[in-house]
């Protein structure tokens, strides 16, 4: 039984996601009920706590969740499942199981109140239903805000219908690079896709009754070349061609900064406005070439009748711009570093993705910062060696690194850190074209971020976090998840040394594992040498190694040539 005194749809809502998995899984549904009861029950007692706050006392015959809000509720919920038996995730009736949890008194409060996931779905598009599933993984993980890069080079992706041929036209490219963006090779097959107004609504809506925000990313004043493609009189009009991009990078056709443009993307907020509540809206402003301004008659006479002193001020011109239109309509605006150079915008917030310099600036301006370094928090990063996995974009960035790096920078001050106000994972998806894909990259690491958003860091423990994660794993394999498991394999490094010679260096995540190695190129066995400090690799050998736990084989065998 569930008793919640102050029924009401939300709390109704929240109860009901509780029986949906015990529906699934265990095959019956909890009476649900505002009267107080002297049976054995799962109580839910608004206590007046603060937003997003729960805590959770189980006890042999009773179960007492406290919260203030909605979302304090709902995380009070995920936990609630955390504490059965994965089972609970599974879609399909599973018997023979005892649906218990541990007694335990729990009092728990998020860190930061952005704990944000990214995901782009210019670089390859990706559907409702997918979408629907990557915001269930985010409440899972008590992610609560959802950026959506919906515009770019290679692709419009939102319907506004004051522009139709943004979806008509921009949400297409002719076909799409193969391997890098500098091979050469192309696929000749046309991609595109994009999401109707009643599809954002009806996603806006699903993911607030997750208690997850979408936050929208219009790029400006770079990255618009689809844009431009459609409506060539936005850019400065020098450029040879407007067509979307087929590969990726960064290009040259940017938006020029004149009355036609700022009418435009006025236009387009007005519509991004009615389909998302959100009070923020991501504005880019990344990796704006100036080349075009530089020669353009018109941005060079506005920096001069401005008195502005160079094309890095006009770009700051351009997004203050844009925030008091944006500030007038009731939103707030967030862009990445770059919108720092020539001047920070006077009410914008800054998502640091140059390192942590740019949230550093920004946080001692006294504005507030999101983290999202790469290569610590970009999940387009290898998570293993490079060589036993897909392309990627760079790294490797493992999920030790993620787990253990601090998003609030030592270098401020106490008030300084204040203004540090959440993290994001970001998912570029350049070399990600399938919904696994993106699930493979950004879990488990996804699950590192987003205990940075939760935990603060005196308890953040690596040792802790590695233990548990295998007890999450086993939730991933209920729902499928298509996550890396390279946590269970030992990571191979070869260190320069001498000519002839290298030193190698070999680790694992999974706990309580030891490793096992061999330099001849057998398979390595529960007889083979154990490593224990590093050792001298010569060109004629080739190391493997596999780690071992309770005698047995956990993981894949790795190896590396000399090289």
């Amino acid at each position: 039984m569930i008793v919640i005194p102050e029924m009401n749809d939300e709390t109704r809502r929240i109860a009901a996601f509780l029986n949906e998995r015990f529906s699934a899984a265990a095959g019956f549904e909890m009476k649900v009920t505002d009267e107080m009861t002297s049976e054995p029950a799962i109580f839910f007692m608004n206590s007046g706590l603060a937003h997003e706050e729960y805590a959770i006392v189980v006890e042999p015959k009773r179960i007492v969740v406290e919260y203030g809000d909605g979302a304090g509720a709902f995380y009070a919920v995920q936990t609630l499942l955390q504490l059965l038996p994965s089972q609970i995730y599974s879609s399909d009736r599973v018997r023979g199981i005892k649906w218990t949890l541990p007694c335990c008194s729990i009092e728990d409060k998020p860190r930061f109140k952005y704990r944000g996931m990214h995901l782009d779905v210019c670089l390859h598009f990706f559907d409702m239903d997918f979408l629907k599933r990557y915001i269930d993984l985010m409440a899972m993980h008590k992610v609560n805000v959802f950026h959506w890069h919906l515009t770019e080079d290679q692709g419009w992706r939102l319907e506004i219908k004051k522009y139709p041929l943004l979806t008509e036209k921009g949400q297409w490219r002719k076909e799409t690079v193969i391997g890098t963006l500098a091979s050469g090779y192309y696929d000749g097959k046309p991609h595109g896709g994009f999401y109707s107004q009643d599809e954002v609504r009806e996603l806006v809506q699903y993911a607030a009754e997750r208690y997850v925000t979408i936050v929208p990313e219009i790029e400006m004043p770079g990255h618009a070349l689809a844009a431009i493609a459609c409506y060539p009189e936005l850019s400065c009009g020098l450029e040879d061609t407007y067509e979307t991009a087929t590969k990726w990078g960064v290009f040259k056709q940017v938006y020029c900064p004149k009355d036609e443009t700022f009418k435009f993307l006025e236009d387009v907020f007005d519509e991004v406005f009615e389909l998302f509540p959100s009070k923020l809206v991501h504005v880019g402003g990344d990796e704006c070439p100036k080349a075009s301004w530089k020669k353009c008659e018109h941005c060079q006479k506005l920096i001069k009748d401005l008195g502005l002193k160079d094309e890095f001020e006009l770009q700051s011109w351009f997004i203050t711009r844009m925030e008091k239109y944006i500030n007038s309509k009731g939103h707030e605006i967030i862009g990445w570093d770059e919108i720092l150079q020539g001047g920070l915008a006077p009410n914008a917030k800054v998502m640091s993705w140059l390192g942590e310099e740019g949230g550093i600036k920004a946080a001692k301006q006294h504005h507030e910062v999101v983290m999202a370094p790469y290569p610590k928090y970009y999940l387009d990063y290898w998570q293993a060696d490079p060589e036993s996995e897909p392309l990627a974009m760079g790294g490797p960035t493992t999920l030790r690194t993620m787990y253990e790096y601090n998003p609030v920078p030592e270098v401020l001050t106490p008030e300084e850190q204040k203004y540090i106000i959440g993290v994001e994972g970001c998912v570029w998806t350049e070399y990600m074209p399938t919904p696994a894909r993106v699930e493979y990259m950004a879990y488990p690491r996804m699950a590192a971020i987003a205990e940075a958003g939760w935990t603060n860091e005196e308890r953040k423990n690596w040792e802790g976090f590695a233990c548990r994660l295998e007890t999450q794993f086993a939730r991933y394999d209920e729902i499928d998840l298509d996550y890396c498991k390279a946590f269970y394999n030992p990571f191979i490094e070869l260190h320069k040394d001498g000519p002839y010679d290298k030193i190698v260096t070999i680790s694992v995540d999974v706990p309580g594992a030891e490793i096992r190695y061999t330099v001849d190129g057998t398979e390595p066995s529960i007889n083979s040498a154990l490593y224990e400090l590093p050792f001298v690799l010569t060109p004629q050998q080739v190391v493997k190694a596999s780690a071992f736990r309770n005698g047995k084989q956990v993981g894949k065998t790795m190896y590396k040539t000399y090289k």
